[in-house]
């Protein structure tokens, strides 16, 4: 799996939209409005904030932190919401600054993630990142699209 060339982390940052997932098991309480906060910090680390609604209506956050891996100029990321435990965060599909869109995978391809800095995305931009996953190896049938 290819990540992209280089992301600036300033410019990642803020907030994305998730548009559509490959199903997982920490996300299955989420129903809707599913985003991702991005903060990077001067330690070099980013803060990250998930925050989703649940089928009850309510708001459910999670706060943790995103390092990047060295030597990958910022398109791999470590990323830890509790323990010593860190999930890989690869940026596979980013479109050129101001980054308006994001495909984020894991290398064994079992998750995956679109992200706009919209709550949705037109059509033809949509079916194009599918395209890209598919390239990265990814079985796109698998992609769900998420509720606003």
């Amino acid at each position: 799996m290819q990540t992209v060339d280089s992301v600036n982390l300033e410019k990642y940052a803020g907030t994305w939209h998730e548009v559509a997932r490959i199903p997982n098991w920490f996300q299955r309480n989420c129903v809707s409005g599913t985003t991702a906060n991005y903060k990077a910090l001067p330690d070099g680390t980013i803060q990250v904030t998930n925050s989703c609604r649940k089928a009850d209506g309510k708001m459910e956050s999670i706060v943790g932190s995103a390092t990047p891996v060295p030597g990958s100029n910022n398109t791999k990321l470590k990323v830890r919401f509790f323990g010593p435990f860190a999930g890989d965060y690869w940026i596979i599909g980013l479109d050129k600054p101001p980054y308006q869109w994001a495909l984020v995978g894991h290398p064994s391809r079992k998750y995956l993630w679109i992200l706009s800095r919209t709550p949705t995305l037109d059509e033809a931009t949509y079916q194009r990142i599918l395209k890209l996953a598919a390239a990265q190896g990814y079985d796109t049938s698998k992609i769900v699209r998420s509720k606003p």
